[in-house]
């Protein structure tokens, strides 16, 4: 074998660097969480302690207040005392909702113009784009007025309207250049074959680009599942989500224990989100590199 044919291999200096960077970066980006969710077993005196930093990892008041050296009172208040549960659910039909009529439309719109050969598309997606650029805040500030003339205020239903317009651009900007990512003889082919356009889109089209489609509901999601602005604003106290819901908890931190109902609160808000993004992360990866290259 001669030199030029050896296979090539990483200097040994790069490949341990490498790791390093991998192994420090990973430690740093999982630290907060990995905090927040050790110190929500314990308790306010130890978790917030101006002492030492040591109390919160030995938790000396909560094995004084507990007799343990963790506790789930902050878990016990967040969802039963203070009804956590319910902001869940609320949470749950917002994001499922929002999630489902953004891909639909976006799936229709994007479709539409990326096959469409007129040059107004391009205009329209512009106007999508500047429409998205707009602070959320001067969106909400808008749909005020008709919603409590109608009386549905505080319901959600009018958050989720608001969010699927806010997001609405988003994935037709999205869905759109996926499309673009997918050869047109493939759809005509199919029609070709005897389908209708729609059963060419539905049957033919969206298996083929259905991690983009799974990528785009994604991000979708994560944007009613975070938001504040919208829901604080056009959501009662009843029909709180759980981002507005853990805002309250620390509202009110002069209550002695509420401030630690928030921080469960954050660690079971959180947690889902690493579940989702484990359980769907090829497909994202499969979108994101789809959706990069067109032709």
């Amino acid at each position: 074998m001669t030199p030029t044919s050896q296979p090539h291999k990483r200097p040994a200096t790069l490949a341990i660097l490498s790791t390093t960077f991998v192994i420090v970066w990973l430690v740093v980006a999982a630290f907060p969480f990995l905090w927040t969710a050790w110190g929500s077993l314990k308790v306010e005196a130890d978790f917030f302690s101006r002492q030492s930093w040591w109390n919160a990892i030995m938790g000396t008041w909560t094995q004084i207040q507990t007799g343990s050296a963790f506790t789930t009172d902050g878990y016990f208040g967040a969802w039963i005392t203070r009804g956590f549960g319910q902001a869940v659910v609320n949470t749950a039909i917002v994001t499922v909702s929002v999630t489902a009529i953004s891909l639909t439309l976006g799936t229709l719109g994007g479709y539409a113009l990326a096959r469409s050969g007129y040059k107004y598309t391009f205009w329209i997606l512009i106007a999508a784009l500047v429409f998205r650029a707009m602070p959320h805040i001067t969106l909400v500030s808008g749909y005020l007025l008709p919603f409590f003339e109608l009386n549905i205020w505080g319901v959600l239903p009018t958050s989720i309207i608001v969010l699927v317009a806010i997001n609405q651009p988003f994935t037709l900007w999205m869905l759109h250049s996926f499309f673009l990512s997918i050869p047109k003889d493939l759809d005509e082919s199919a029609m070709v074959d005897g389908c209708t356009r729609f059963q060419a889109f539905r049957l033919v089209v969206i298996p083929v680009m259905w991690p983009g489609v799974i990528t785009t509901g994604l991000f979708s999601f994560l944007l009613a599942y975070n938001d504040f602005a919208v829901t604080a604003m056009l959501l009662n106290q009843n029909n709180q989500t759980m981002v507005p819901k853990i805002a309250s908890f620390l509202g009110s931190i002069q209550d002695e224990g509420t401030i630690m109902f928030a921080v469960a609160a954050v660690v079971s808000a959180t947690a889902p989100l690493f579940l989702l993004v484990l359980f769907f992360q090829r497909q994202i990866v499969s979108g994101l590199t789809a959706g990069a290259v067109k032709g």
